[in-house]
């Protein structure tokens, strides 16, 4: 399949995550592995884009990309200081999760979110004051929401909750 440059991109740096790529052939290989069809050439390119250089290790070099500070991941303590400020409820409804905050705070809490990777959790939308958590089917909006609401120490579900479901 052909992607998109910055889905191929995406792809690219995902692999150099997880696997020790010390050529451009060889990822070539995985990503053709991945049904993903790109030439060196690209691959060069695209290493270029993003900032790739090659590390040294024991048996060699690989590629590695340096990480950008918006994809660092934050420590479980940061998290937690951020959600105990900022946020005043916490409701769900199946896979959702809204986090409310006082107003212009929201970005603060979402960004917070994503940079701490945590469990179940696919991304965030951030408003004003509200945070939308997509949580995955496996997780389930119910246990994410009570992991928001505990670290914001809020550990009383009977809270202000939004769009809480009836069972």
């Amino acid at each position: 399949m052909r992607l998109g440059k910055n889905q191929r991109q995406h792809r690219i740096a995902q692999i150099l995550r997880q696997e020790s790529v010390s050529s451009q052939d060889h990822l070539v290989e995985l990503l053709t592995a991945q049904g993903v069809a790109v030439t060196q050439a690209t691959v060069s390119r695209d290493l270029d884009d993003l900032g790739a250089v090659k590390v040294p290790t024991g048996g060699g070099s690989v590629y590695a990309i340096p990480e950008l500070p918006s994809e660092q991941v934050a420590p479980d303590d940061h998290l937690r200081r951020v959600l105990g400020e900022w946020v005043v409820a916490v409701g769900r409804s199946q896979n959702l999760v809204v986090l409310n905050t006082p107003p212009g705070s929201a970005h603060v809490v979402g960004s917070a979110i994503d940079r701490s990777a945590v469990d179940g959790v696919l991304g965030t939308v951030a408003g004003d004051d509200t945070v939308l958590v997509v949580a995955t089917e496996q997780a389930g909006g119910s246990a994410v929401a009570d992991f928001f609401r505990s670290l914001s120490g809020l550990t009383d579900p009977a809270e202000p909750a939004l769009m809480e479901e009836s069972s």
